[in-house]
């Protein structure tokens, strides 16, 4: 098994700005954690960095202050950094030339949305070949309402998670990862 580690969108705007990841706790913590045996067991790391077609976007505007990354992420080691314009970390990007050249067939997902782009990614992963590791712990999201309804954080990500373990994905906590990067090495 070659696995890579994507590292989905943990940018300033699910902290300081528009949409505060509130759930699961420690969310930011397990993301780290995973990056740094990552870095440790030398599993190749793309880090996504999402931003908005509209320059004028309220959220999400390429070269803003709540577009960076976080600085504990900036501030790791990756192998790649890939900017993406839709949910999907695949779409109209170089992540799928990247991962042929790590000759992974695992992917590992971790950071945001759980619901949005950590979903779309695992699912866009799955249909083209891959194995996909969810992180229950090392992914977050935050309570939705909308004209369709609400969910809280909790249901949103706990919803996702179980529809990617029926049939995507492979759901594991962060703990189970780093131990199979390491009996991996």
């Amino acid at each position: 098994m070659s696995r890579a580690l994507l590292v989905i969108d943990v940018q300033r705007e699910y902290f300081d700005g528009a949409l505060p990841i509130s759930h699961p706790a420690g969310h930011l913590e397990c993301i780290l954690e995973v990056m740094d045996r990552a870095a440790e067991a030398e599993v190749p790391t793309a880090v996504i960095r999402h931003h908005q077609a509209d320059p004028e976007s309220p959220i999400f505007r390429k070269d803003s202050e709540m577009w960076q990354l976080h600085p504990e992420v900036q501030s790791r080691p990756r192998d790649v950094l890939i900017d993406k314009q839709w949910p999907g970390s695949f779409t109209g990007t170089e992540l799928e030339d990247w991962l042929n050249k790590t000759a992974a067939d695992t992917i590992s997902i971790a950071g945001y949305m759980t619901h949005m782009c950590c979903d779309t990614t695992a699912r866009q992963a799955f249909h083209r070949g891959y194995k996909v590791e969810f992180l229950r712990d090392a992914t977050g999201t935050l309570t939705v309402e909308n004209e369709a309804g609400k969910a809280t954080a909790e249901q949103l990500h706990q919803s996702i998670l179980v529809a990617q373990q029926m049939f995507i994905s492979e759901v594991i906590g962060n703990e189970t990862w780093k131990q199979r990067v390491e009996d991996a090495r």
